[in-house]
């Protein structure tokens, strides 16, 4: 794979509503709809990011940018933000004014799996193949997504630093749980207040929280002002908070389906999917392309590794796109 050329990356922002949520979609590539059966120039294969939490679009884009130009170009490649993570442009609403209810607790564990199925199901063609690229509980939500559409056609589903299993029990769960499951409330009233500061100061405090970085993606500073506005931050947190008691036990079955199609990397540091969790599936399933990370790289690498992911994933996924 190349790495691309210089010029300008065509990148497309969209904010919808899907399941009656707002939803952000940032669309790298020139394609913008995928959804007609009749058109000719539909690719054959679709990149889509499944996120973690926060589930912000922003957080990706300079990673589906670096990928759809290790691609050559020839793919693209979008991410959608969870349901409810974004905060809204003016005019539109967190929730879709209308009397019908599409789904029920939409924010929730259950509600974002199926806020991404129905993304698909009117967005995409059902002719697309698809490479889903997860990270985080977006590896859990990628896995239900296959377990409860299996006819979508996965091409490949790469598994970044995956939350698929005992979160509550992990290093970083421990130290999470209490607080997300039971004082998440108390943390409100000071987003609340922060909410009222001015854009300036707010990416002055977000680049004060990320000082220890030796170099940090622009677009995270920006996109993490989101995390300033009330209505976000709840959602985010009772979706962590549905994570820890949800996401228990490794759905060993779904994986054993999949197995050829998966691709899992995990980190060595990592503190929500410690090490031992990666020796243990890797014995359950010694067969599998399960990756133990050798750069040093946080569970958050949206922040800084961006590019370095993305040329990974170009290098993986070689052959099977040779054989398209």
């Amino acid at each position: 794979m190349r790495s691309g050329s210089e010029e300008p990356v065509p990148l497309h922002e969209e904010f919808i509503y899907c399941c009656g949520a707002a939803t952000h979609v940032l669309k790298c590539g020139p394609w913008k709809d995928l959804s007609k059966d009749e058109s000719k120039n539909l690719p054959r294969l679709l990149f889509m990011i499944i996120p973690g939490n926060p589930g912000l679009a922003g957080y990706y884009r300079t990673f589906i940018q670096a990928l759809y130009c290790g691609l050559n170009q020839q793919y693209p490649v979008w991410v959608v933000s969870h349901a409810g993570h974004c905060k809204p442009p003016s005019g539109m609403e967190m929730i879709e004014d209308t009397d019908i209810k599409e789904l029920e607790d939409v924010f929730g564990l259950n509600g974002q799996v199926e806020h991404k199925l129905n993304f698909l199901k009117k967005n995409v063609s059902k002719d697309i193949k698809l490479v889903l690229i997860a990270h985080s509980i977006g590896c859990y939500i990628t896995l239900e997504m296959m377990k409860r559409a299996s006819e979508l056609q996965v091409l490949r589903s790469v598994l970044l630093f995956p939350t698929i299993e005992r979160m509550a029990q992990s290093p970083q769960g421990k130290l999470m749980t209490p607080l997300l499951c039971k004082l998440r409330y108390a943390l409100y009233m000071p987003v609340y207040l922060l909410s009222f500061l001015p854009e300036g100061v707010k990416a002055s405090l977000v680049r004060f929280a990320l000082r220890g970085m030796k170099t940090c993606d622009e677009s995270s500073i920006t996109t993490s002002i989101n995390l300033f506005s009330v209505d976000c931050i709840a959602n985010i947190l009772y979706l962590a908070s549905q994570e820890m008691m949800k996401v228990v036990e490794r759905d060993s079955t779904t994986i054993k389906q999949n197995l050829k199609k998966l691709i899992f990397y995990y980190g060595t540091g990592d503190s929500w999917c410690p090490q031992n969790y990666y020796d243990e599936i890797k014995m359950d399933f010694p067969d599998g392309d399960i990756r133990l990370c050798e750069k040093g790289l946080r569970h958050a690498f949206v922040l800084d590794a961006s590019k370095e992911m993305a040329a990974m994933i170009t290098d993986w996924l070689q052959d099977d796109l040779t054989k398209l």
